[in-house]
């Protein structure tokens, strides 16, 4: 039995009667810190030993244990002499001191690095001048065709390095403007695989989409243009400031013209191999008088007109020469068209009149300030959602913004504007609206080089608003591969009816049928006839989904077959269904991008097609696949929100400043290089620290 006793301090059980190896398992293994060891040392303990001598284990184990006592006291100690925590607010300021200075050392790292890379890019002496080998023909180039002008056959850059040398005997590709279209296009070109040249009468691109932003000081013009000669130097192109009159497609001449240092006009030829028309469009009068006194809004210069506008009216409108009709005259301003670009500069306005004008001028302005939209349809925005419209339209009456839907502008005087509407019972009313300042914003029209062009191939140009082309996006009438037109200026012909000879010529000699016409098609064969269509005419996948309804439909007779009439009639429904494509920046970036990758394909293929001596034929459609625009969304600014139209099968939504910052961000992201996101970023910034620029220049 082994004895057990209680401490006379603490009645704490001891292990002094176990035995010896149970007593060391007894005892807990615990590291201590130096100063709990002096503790340790200098409490009572009973157990002696004579110095310089080996302690006894027996009279260790022997020794009374620490009781609670000696416990409260060591935990006290050592709590005294332990070292004081550092204060929390202390810690936070020592962590944002060493956060501030990173960052200004960060900070000042990155100033010093600019400063140097800048003292880099300034050039101390003058280049050295060096021989040029120039051709004669580029200084005093040969005369010929129709009009006998020069024939721009050699470039005075042609030998100035070697890239320039060995593309000077490539195919010449001539781009007709300089807009969405012609820039998707060089973006994405092969530069090793064409000579490239680029004839425009404006030496910039223009981001569009944020156009209504500059006319009131929120982004400024700079931000919205990028040189056109950086862009064409990633494919080594040239460039040529000047403006197309005419073609001649047999020749494969491009008649241009300028006006020289001394102001006479001058004309000459380009010679092409492939020309691509993305010459744009301007805007549609549609007949109606006194447009001279109107504002349009296609080009940086109109933005800048718009602006001064705005601030002379504001500036005399403060006058105290100016009476109270005027002073409300000068103040009315006027937007006829309720498209995107109508309803964003209308928001745009808005946000400079609500946000700077109450506080840089006299309150009596904002009070005698109106807006007004006119629109020819029953909504704004007719070609989104009418949910959108709707509340596009609510925002804007919540704005005051008046909104005058079923109008039509009959006349625009100096002083006031003249328009019809229709009310709601039908009837027609003529009213009369006083106005300082109109816009006009109401569709397009052709360019005079595409009225020209379509003069010249009559019939086979039959629309009046822009130039028809198949689906290979080559422009009707010219020889077949030559000529294509993307962007405003064109638009896809859908005539999926008139080649049913086509794709009935194939099944025939299948059949043994001689006459086409004299066919009948069962399910399997329609099924093929479908097939080509959606190959020819990609936009008219989305109708023949169902190709056993449209079967059973169209069998009038229920013989279990189609006719050549039947079928006439099945793709002529088709026909109807398919729209024109939208004239929208999206269209001619997809078209100028797919004529990129033709392009690059056709060159990759020429070498096999001059070992096998293929010339002639449907080069394109056998090389690259038809043009399919795909719809990607629709933006709209409303004035401190948005509205998006993501497509028939897409998302359908509007919102306030977060939409408005996504809005932002999307255009951001398809803005035309660094230098343009870099410069509307600062813009941005600077309207929310600074406000707009008020002034005209």
């Amino acid at each position: 039995m082994l004895s057990r006793r209680l401490s006379r301090d603490t009645g704490l059980r001891t292990v002094h009667s176990l035995p010896f190896r149970a007593r060391i398992s007894a005892y807990p293994t615990r590291i201590v810190s130096p100063s709990q060891r002096r503790i340790v040392s200098n409490l009572p303990s009973s157990r002696t030993t004579i110095p310089g001598t080996a302690p006894d284990f027996k009279t260790f184990f022997t020794t009374p244990p620490l009781t609670l006592t000696h416990l409260r006291q060591l935990s006290i100690t050592t709590s005294k002499n332990a070292p004081k925590s550092t204060p929390k607010a202390l810690k936070y300021a020592y962590r944002f001191a060493a956060w501030f200075g990173s960052s200004v050392l960060f900070v000042s790292l990155g100033v010093i690095g600019f400063f140097v890379y800048d003292a880099t890019t300034y050039v101390d002496h003058a280049s050295n001048k060096s021989d040029l080998t120039i051709s004669q023909l580029a200084l005093n180039p040969r005369r010929g065709g129709p009009k006998n002008l020069p024939i721009l056959e050699v470039f005075i850059d042609d030998e100035d390095d070697e890239d320039r040398k060995r593309q000077k005997d490539k195919p010449r590709l001539v781009i007709l403007g300089g807009g969405w279209g012609g820039v998707a296009l060089l973006k994405e070109l092969n530069p090793e695989d064409w000579h490239v040249t680029v004839v425009s009468p404006t030496n910039y691109f223009l981001f569009t989409p944020m156009l209504p932003s500059a006319t009131v000081g929120t982004l400024g013009l700079r931000s919205l243009v990028e040189p056109i000669r950086r862009i064409i130097h990633g494919v080594r192109g040239r460039f040529l400031r000047a403006r197309a009159e005419d073609v001649d497609f047999s020749a494969r001449l491009v008649e241009v013209s300028q006006v020289d240092c001394h102001g006479v006009e001058q004309r000459f030829y380009v010679p092409y191999d492939k020309l691509v028309v993305a010459v744009g469009s301007v805007t549609n009068a549609h007949g109606v008088k006194g447009l001279e006194h109107c504002h349009f809004l296609k080009d940086i210069r109109d933005a800048r007109e718009i602006r001064n506008r705005i601030i002379r009216n504001l500036e005399l409108a403060c006058l105290p020469t100016t009476s109270d009709e005027d002073r409300k005259r000068l103040l009315s301003f006027v937007v006829s068209g309720g498209g995107p670009t109508g309803v964003e500069f209308a928001a745009e306005l808005y946000d400079l009149l609500n946000e700077d004008l109450i506080q840089l001028f006299p309150r009596l302005l904002r009070n005698e300030i109106s807006v007004h939209l006119i629109q020819s349809r029953d909504h704004i925005l007719n070609t989104y959602d009418e949910t959108l419209s709707t509340y596009a339209e609510e925002r804007f009456a919540r704005d005051q913004v008046e909104v005058l839907v079923n109008s039509r502008v009959s006349e625009v005087k100096e002083d006031s504007i003249v328009f019809t509407q229709k009310q709601k019972d039908g009837t027609v009313i003529t009213k009369e609206l006083p106005m300082g300042f109109c816009l006009w914003s109401t569709g397009v029209s052709q360019a005079d080089l595409c009225k020209t062009l379509s003069g010249k191939l009559g019939k086979a140009q039959n629309n009046r608003h822009a130039l028809e082309t198949d689906t290979h996006l080559r422009l009707n009438g010219t020889p077949l591969g030559d000529v294509y037109a993307i962007g405003d200026c064109a638009t896809v012909q859908n005539n999926v009816a008139d080649h049913i000879i086509s794709f009935l010529r194939s099944i025939a000699w299948k059949h043994g049928v001689t006459d086409p016409e004299k066919l009948s098609l069962h399910f399997s064969d329609w099924r093929n006839v479908a097939e080509q269509v959606k190959k020819r005419f990609p936009q008219a996948v989305g109708h023949l989904k169902r190709l056993d309804k449209l079967f059973e439909e169209y069998d009038r007779d229920r013989s279990g077959t189609l006719d050549f009439g039947e079928l006439r009639e099945l793709l002529k429904t088709i026909d109807s269904k398919l729209t024109s494509l939208p004239a929208t920046a999206q269209r001619a970036h997809q078209q100028g991008s797919y004529l990129a990758h033709k392009f690059n394909k056709l060159a990759r293929a020429a070498p096999g097609l001059r070992a096998n001596e293929i010339s002639d034929g449907d080069v394109d459609a056998a090389v690259y696949k038809a043009f399919e625009y795909k719809h990607l969304g629709s933006l709209a600014y409303i004035g401190n929100s948005a509205v998006f139209d993501l497509g028939n099968d897409g998302w359908r939504f509007a919102g306030g400043l977060w939409a408005v910052y996504a809005w932002r961000s999307i255009y951001f992201a398809q803005s035309v290089s660094f230098r343009t996101r870099v410069l509307m970023a600062m813009d941005w910034g600077k309207r929310a620290l600074f406000g707009r620029d008020l002034m005209s220049y």
